[in-house]
């Protein structure tokens, strides 16, 4: 069994909608052959809460307004580390970066088939590291702008 034509729907317009909002190594599994209550996983990450809330409502907002879909649940909201909307059809977990480090859902999922995403979700790949390694650079250099 493959992800419905309107699970694959749901999926490309939450990955863009994540991608508008600058989320990171936007990835998608088809996790229909392993799972019987759903078709798809979304994972997205951002570097600080706040961006999180902002991709998670703009993923709802998207889906409302595009294909007329609004979660059955939404949990993890409060804290804003690991928010996960639950479509019945997809399930989407949108994760600040290091959760996504810690929790490693990519190495769990990664024998399922990676479904096509739009080319600006596909474009973050990677940019979880980038993020990374400019803030180490950001952290190691003196207000002067001197290195240490």
């Amino acid at each position: 069994m493959t992800a419905t034509d309107h699970s694959l729907d749901l999926i490309n317009t939450a990955a863009q909608a994540a991608a508008d909002k600058l989320a990171h190594d936007i990835i998608a599994y088809d996790v229909s052959d392993v799972l019987s209550i759903t078709d798809a996983f979304l994972l997205a990450s951002a570097p600080s809460d706040r961006q999180v809330k902002s991709i998670v409502d703009e993923i709802e907002e998207r889906l409302l307004k595009d294909l007329g879909a609004k979660p059955v649940r939404r949990e993890g909201d409060r804290e804003a580390r690991w928010v996960l909307l639950d479509y019945v059809d997809i399930v989407v977990h949108v994760q600040h970066s290091e959760e996504r480090v810690f929790y490693a859902l990519e190495r769990l999922w990664k024998d399922c088939p990676e479904l096509e995403l739009p080319a600006d979700a596909k474009a973050t790949r990677g940019r979880a590291q980038e993020h990374a390694k400019q803030q180490a650079a950001e952290e190691t250099a003196e207000p002067g702008g001197e290195w240490r």
